[in-house]
């Protein structure tokens, strides 16, 4: 299932009761808005109560007018109808606006604070959680929470203001019809809302299983091949029918409710409408009442009736937002799993020695990974690791990186721990090259550029040179004005590999890391990116992971990782002629290559050889 499947399924499922704290932080968002806020509750205030004060002139026009036959009075009652029209007319565009606005700020602060919030988080809180949710968190999230404190509270304002309006208007009419109509206010907003419960559960119950439809038609399609090899399609089309059958089921139920709820809220009209017009006939005959105030208290009853029901609709919809809030709440109060210590200092250089004193390492699964792990690294020395997948390879330098922390032991920078150290000045100082190169959309200079945003046009372009980019840079219709697309997607793999070797060499680091920069390359460009490492790395401390053995033949000491541990150390030569563990993965390497690109190995011969000759991809 795809993340927007489960985002789509978390949302559904996810749902929350209003409680306090939530409440108290949900409307914290406002304070800084305040005078925006004021004048939205305002304005609000104004509209709901001309338009009930409107009624309340109907029944003076029928009253002092029509029923008199007062021709002046109905200019005059004309000209107040009309001067407060274009009162409410400012009110409404007003209200509107701020809502409008005040929406946006909100959603700005959020999306803001929780960009900000993600900077500073570890890289294992990316690791546990999917970035669609995360993704989700920041757009729909916070949208949901932005229209719950606008249009929500327009909703539930205006819905209360228009009740307490026609409630002090009816009173003034007939105080004694008021008290009756009001009984009935209580029958409405229960039906509403017990409707709306039961709607949104048939909803939601529709919404998990397309979820699932998604799923099905996203694993069915991408794996065809599979399912056609193992003969599934009858199997695969029962689970589809079952998927389909439930979400109709549903939505059925949901149609029938939604269908029903009406005609009952007309039902309990109707009867309140039989009340006022039997209970006010009867008043007029004994002149309590007149033919305006029934007229009025009808609509005072219809200008009740809609906004009870809005309130059912906002209280359906809020308990989405409440649990939007509540997600938003819990990622903002989620504390970084790597932060600067107390009193850290910014680490002046990294060109000291670095050690790894007896380091313990495990996941969030708590399985070992690293294990007693000790490991010390002169100045400017080469260091490459090799080993199975799984090994602990990437861990030692995710580690390095600062990514994560040693569980147990130390790590060394300089002779001091470097958690001792901020994290920034720590960072600001290793240039790394993952097997995966990630471009930003936007030109070929500005990629180069993040490495160093104040770098000038001359330095971008030393850069590229000196990683090997800068010939097929020039090539491009643009050059260095090029656009890569989204991730780079306008470019090949060994093209965005050499712009991000480029990006490196830009920020000028003192560790510099590959990891598997040169798996998912062609020969050529291999060697393009090797010249590039060995510009990159002079001087410098480094660390080299491969699979492609060639690269790393020069590497002043190679580490053979296998289960959190250093199974062999020392430098190609040294580890040809022990017949170990590299040798047994060198001699493999060597003769896949030749049966890759020439048909043939048995000949050769590489397990006789006293040290086994080097792999075609060096040269």
């Amino acid at each position: 299932m795809s993340d927007t499947d489960l985002i789509e399924l978390e949302e559904e499922e996810y749902t929350s009761q209003l409680t306090a704290p939530i409440l108290k932080r949900i409307l914290e968002l406002l304070l800084p808005h305040w005078k925006w806020v004021v004048g939205f509750f305002l304005t609000i205030a104004i509209t709901s109560g001309l338009d009930a004060y409107f009624t309340f002139l109907n029944k003076q026009f029928i009253d002092q007018g029509i029923m008199l036959g007062d021709r002046e009075r109905l200019i005059q009652l004309a000209a107040i109808y009309g001067s407060f029209i274009v009162l409410q007319a400012g009110a409404v565009f007003t209200f509107i606006y701020l809502a409008g606005v005040l929406g946006e700020r909100i959603q700005y602060d959020l999306r803001k604070m929780l960009f900000n919030h993600l900077q500073d988080l570890s890289l294992s809180y990316y690791a546990q959680n999917a970035v669609g949710r995360l993704i989700a968190r920041v757009t729909s999230d916070t949208g949901r929470v932005s229209d719950l404190l606008t249009w929500g509270i327009v909703d539930t304002t205006w819905a209360l203001m228009n009740i307490l309006s026609s409630t002090i208007f009816m009173a003034i009419i007939n105080w004694r019809l008021a008290l009756i109509v009001l009984t009935i206010i209580p029958i409405m907003a229960y039906v509403g809302i017990e409707f709306r419960k039961k709607i949104l559960a048939e909803f939601r119950v529709s919404r998990r299983a397309n979820s699932r439809i998604t799923g099905a038609f996203n694993e069915n399609f991408q794996g065809v091949r599979v399912v056609k090899a193992l003969g599934r399609e009858d199997r695969n089309t029962q689970e589809f029918q079952g998927l389909t059958t439930k979400m109709y089921n549903a939505s059925y139920r949901a149609a029938w409710l939604s269908a029903l709820f009406l005609p009952t809220v007309q039902i309990i009209a109707a009867v309140a409408l039989g009340v006022i017009v039997g209970y006010g006939g009867n008043q007029i005959t004994v002149g309590l009442m007149t033919i305006g105030g029934i007229q009025a208290f009808v609509s005072y009853l219809t200008f009740m009736m809609w906004p009870i029901q809005d309130l059912a609709r906002v209280y359906a919809e809020m308990q989405h937002s409440i649990a939007s809030a509540e997600r938003i709440f819990k990622l903002a109060d989620t504390p970084p799993e790597v932060h600067d210590r107390s009193g850290a200092v910014e680490a002046k250089t990294l060109l000291g020695e670095i050690e790894f004193d007896h380091v313990d390492f495990h996941y969030e699964d708590r399985k070992p990974v690293l294990t007693d792990f000790t490991l010390k690294v002169a100045p400017g020395e080469m260091i490459a690791l090799v080993g199975p997948t799984g090994g602990g390879k990437s861990t030692i330098v995710n580690l390095l990186c600062r990514f994560y922390e040693p569980r147990q032991g130390v790590i060394r920078i300089n002779g001091r721990d470097y958690m001792d150290y901020t994290l920034e000045s720590i960072h600001n100082k290793i240039g790394i090259v993952l097997q995966t190169p990630h471009l930003f959309s936007g030109t070929v200079r500005e990629n180069i550029r993040y490495g160093r945003l104040e770098a000038t046009d001359a330095e971008v372009e030393n850069a590229a040179k000196i990683a090997g980019a800068h010939d097929f840079i020039v090539t491009l219709e643009k050059g260095y004005d090029h656009n890569v697309g989204e991730g780079g997607n306008l470019l090949s793999v060994g093209q965005k590999q050499l712009i991000s070797l480029a990006r490196a060499a830009l920020a000028k680091p003192e560790l510099f890391i590959m990891d598997e920069a040169t798996s998912s390359v062609d020969t050529l460009t291999e060697a393009l990116i090797q010249r590039g490492m060995e510009a990159l790395m002079r001087g410098r401390t480094s660390f080299v992971i491969a699979h492609r053995l060639s690269t790393i033949r020069r590497a002043d000491r190679i580490l053979v990782i296998e289960d959190g541990r250093i199974a062999e150390r020392g430098t190609h030569a040294e580890l040809l002629r022990m017949r170990g563990h590299y040798y047994r993965l060198y001699t493999q390497q060597f003769r896949h290559e030749l049966e890759t690109q020439y048909g043939f190995a048995e000949a050769v011969g590489v397990e006789e050889e006293e040290e086994a000759p080097e792999p075609l991809a060096a040269d």
